[in-house]
């Protein structure tokens, strides 16, 4: 008997251990997940009816305190500037574009290094049956009290991926090296293809650089100084530091935190400020109404 009880003593001795052993675990594995720092999250305002499908976001430069966004396919060729009450001030129209699927928007270095320019991603590919996808890129314009405006002078990069046609909706561009990014939507593990800076005229088949292994990627930003990084899914937003040495392939390969995100109906786009203390949202209107623009303002 004396042995029989020892035997249940050691067995329940060990299975503590081991219990203990998963708790620990567990709670790293949750520690990993906290947010980066507590945000507060706020609603700016409704945006336009007109914005009704909005996909991509950025923060101007040009006009420091506003955004720029677009919507997705079968919309017109327009970008939007916004306010911080999400009202449009300004709508970029460019003559005999097509929006076949807008789906993300960048600022970034163009041909004149003095400049800065707006890039459109017409990336989107639902039923991946498109070859080529495009983006436009055009100098950022400055508001002057003009409520709309016509681009008439805008390049057309063409990209090809590597390894077939892929739906996406992402682009991201390097404030570090000025490399163009672009990010597969629905893979299980997304795929990230790159291609340098600067862009040839000719079509541009992009690098397969790695995978990330997370899906339904719908947006990212890269802050204007290039060392913090969001990339955000329908449900929540990934966040990873980043050292001015290291690449955006390096960066994926971490684990990130998990930044405070309201989940949004449809949301598609998200933006660092130009200042980097917050990151705003803003997704597709709902049953007719518009959506909210939210800025999540970070206590670092």
């Amino acid at each position: 008997m004396p042995n029989i009880l020892q035997g249940r003593k050691q067995f329940m001795q060990g299975t503590r251990v081991l219990f203990s052993i998963v708790m620990s675990l567990v709670l790293l594995n949750c520690e990993s997940k906290k947010p980066k720092s507590l945000a507060v999250v706020t609603s700016l305002g409704k945006v336009d009816q007109r914005l009704e499908e909005a996909s991509g976001l950025v923060a101007s430069i040009a006009n420091p305190g506003f955004l720029w966004t677009i919507n997705d396919s079968g919309n017109p060729p327009e970008v939007f500037l916004i306010n911080q009450q999400g009202k449009t001030r300004l709508v970029c129209t460019l003559l005999n574009g097509r929006n076949r699927d807008w789906e993300d928007i960048a600022i970034g270095a163009g041909p004149d290094p003095h400049k800065k320019y707006i890039y459109v991603a017409d990336i989107g590919d639902n039923w991946a049956q498109y070859e080529l996808k495009y983006i436009y890129r055009f100098e950022e314009p400055t508001l002057h009290g003009q409520k709309e405006m016509t681009v008439t002078q805008f390049d057309t990069l063409i990209l090809k991926l590597p390894d077939g046609k892929r739906d996406s909706e992402t682009i991201l561009i390097d404030p570090f090296t000025n490399d163009l990014f672009l990010i597969s939507k629905s893979e299980e593990s997304v795929a990230l293809y790159t291609t340098p800076f600067p862009f040839p005229k000719d079509t541009i088949v992009l690098r397969k650089v790695t995978t990330i292994p997370f899906t339904k990627i719908v947006a990212g930003s890269i802050s204007p100084d290039g060392t913090e990084v969001l990339l955000k899914d329908y449900d929540r937003v990934y966040y990873w530091k980043r050292s001015p040495s290291e690449s955006l392939p390096k960066v994926f390969i971490k684990k990130p935190i998990w930044l405070p995100y309201e989940r949004e109906p449809q949301g598609e786009a998200i933006a660092w400020s130009q200042n980097g203390n917050e990151y705003y949202t803003l997704s597709e209107g709902t049953l007719g109404r518009p959506a909210n623009l939210f800025v999540y303002k970070i206590k670092k």
